[in-house]
């Protein structure tokens, strides 16, 4: 029974953190949002390849981030 519950405890913190992580990079690309003045939205439903690449590599570097922090 221990095993069960310290398991179910386990899978709630996985779950905690994996929605703090979340919550984070969302924030994070909202803080890039405002800082560079560009519009990320109307330029990625363009199609604008380095608009998606840019923004993919700030939220890889923000979730490497985010995993050392809860790490």
């Amino acid at each position: 029974m221990e095993m069960f519950l310290n398991t179910l405890l386990n899978l709630g913190l996985s779950l905690l953190f994996g929605a703090f992580g979340i919550l984070i990079l969302v924030v994070g690309y909202k803080v890039f949002d405002a800082i560079i003045p560009a519009d990320f939205n109307k330029e990625l439903e363009k199609g604008n390849m380095a608009v998606a690449v840019f923004l993919a590599g700030a939220l890889i570097g923000i979730a490497i981030i985010v995993a050392q922090v809860v790490k």
